[in-house]
């Protein structure tokens, strides 16, 4: 993990639009793989975290398998970092946290949004959005129960460093249990 918050450092500096911005693959329950792009809000030794709506498709997903994988692109470095690994809700703590630090229009767009779920019309979706508005009110928002976060505890971390002629660098870290130590492995391109 010290790598890869060395790497993104980097990309917040270099990185013309989200940094943080991941493509988020997960399998559902007929083992066909979905994959979209997510942001990443958090991460510390334990892994990375994004937060999102458990009813939506992603959601189901990750709470019906437990694993998913990650990877970020940052073309301005020519680096790339891939995540494999268990997937967690987070605490309600780190929930509320997040949800309590977003934009009050974010938050209301939780409660709206039915995500991944058929939509009939824009207008649909904005009257939604005017009924919560008008529910809370100018008071506080609380956050959804079906709203919360999940922190992927990686088993595998790659990193990929574009290279001359396509001989990128490439090195794996694996582990076969979240308890055990890292192994590094070199790749060919």
């Amino acid at each position: 993990m010290k790598i890869f918050a060395e790497w993104l450092q980097a990309a917040e500096k270099s990185e013309p639009n989200d940094p943080t911005a991941m493509s988020l693959a997960t399998v559902d329950h007929d083992g066909m793989p979905n994959c979209r792009m997510v942001l990443m809000r958090r991460f510390d030794d334990r892994g990375i975290v994004f937060f999102t709506n458990f009813e939506s498709q992603k959601g189901t997903e990750i709470l019906g398998q437990g694993k998913s994988a990650a990877c970020f692109h940052w073309k301005s470095l020519r680096k790339s970092v891939r995540f494999r690994g268990l997937t967690e809700r987070v605490t309600d703590e780190e929930a509320d946290d997040y949800f309590f630090s977003r934009p009050r229009g974010s938050r209301i767009g939780a409660w709206a949004s039915k995500q991944s779920r058929p939509l009939e019309s824009r207008f649909a979706l904005e009257k939604e959005v005017a009924k919560y508005a008008a529910k809370f009110g100018t008071g506080e928002i609380p956050r959804p129960d079906y709203w919360s976060g999940f922190r992927i505890k990686p088993l595998s971390i790659e990193f990929w460093s574009d290279g001359k002629f396509r001989l990128h660098d490439r090195r794996r870290f694996d582990r076969g249990t979240l308890e055990a130590d890292w192994s590094e492995t070199r790749l060919y391109p």
